[in-house]
């Protein structure tokens, strides 16, 4: 298909917008997507392309939080693995099973989670006890929201962080840095399925790859800088964005 100069520009623009809220809060795709669309590229190949440039904004946020030291990949790396893991098997389960009873409860925990934010002021504040050992976090938290994300996706990185506030006692700031770096492993897996199936296209993707890299970069800093102030608020916002996404999508306004 035919895309200009003028279009690349634009996608790359868009690209460093979504890649900067999506590293502050997630819903990335909720921008990119459909400005992928509107190129007029069929769904299943702006999905695809969407992942390509999806890798390079949560790689870009996972790089600086590990150079920051925010993250420390050695005592996480089963939860890094789990989640791939369980982002390849959603991505193959999507394609053997009916997933529409899941999309219609997904705008639900999406809402749910935006709540939860609003109305707990003081969740994240700080570090707080560990519930669970990073193994059960592996097994029991990071391989299903994978899956998840491999399967269907919107709203993978909230369910990350909260899983990591709620689960392992982390801060906010904390949290949401080891959330991006569990949808990095999760984004690489549902990518290589696309990859496999031909659903990509290349210079798009790769453009906006760039984008991405250069709008999560700035976002992981605003993360780190004013994690407090900043997160729960996007976080709210863009859960009830996607809930009303979704419900649109899924017609509940016709």
């Amino acid at each position: 298909m035919d895309i200009t100069f003028e279009m690349l520009s634009i996608l790359f623009i868009v690209a460093i917008l979504a890649g900067f809220i999506d590293a502050i809060a997630g819903g990335g795709g909720l921008i990119t997507i459909p400005a992928l669309l509107m190129t007029g590229m069929p769904p299943t190949l702006a999905l695809g392309t969407n992942k390509l440039q999806g890798c390079g904004g949560s790689l870009s946020a996972s790089l600086y939080f590990l150079f920051r030291k925010t993250v420390n990949l050695k005592n996480i790396w089963l939860i890094v693995l789990m989640s791939f893991m369980g982002s390849v098997l959603g991505a193959i389960a999507v394609q053997q099973i009916d997933s529409s009873m899941i999309k219609k409860l997904i705008p639900f925990l999406v809402f749910a989670i935006g709540i939860y934010f609003l109305l707990m002021p003081k969740l994240g504040n700080e570090d707080r006890e560990q519930r669970v050992s990073y193994l059960l976090f592996a097994f029991f938290a990071s391989f299903p929201i994978g899956f998840y994300d491999g399967f269907f996706g919107p709203g993978a990185g909230s369910l990350f962080s909260v899983a990591a506030i709620m689960l392992l006692g982390f801060n906010i700031a904390k949290a949401t840095a080891h959330a991006k770096v569990m949808n990095f492993a999760s984004n690489i897996g549902s990518f290589l399925f696309f990859l496999l199936g031909g659903q990509i296209l290349w210079s798009v993707g790769l453009i906006m790859m760039v984008g991405q890299f250069i709008g999560a970069n700035l976002g992981a800093k605003v993360v780190l800088s004013k994690g407090k102030q900043i997160i729960r608020p996007m976080v709210v916002i863009m859960s009830f964005i996607m809930t009303a996404k979704m419900a649109y999508d899924q017609g509940w306004f016709s």
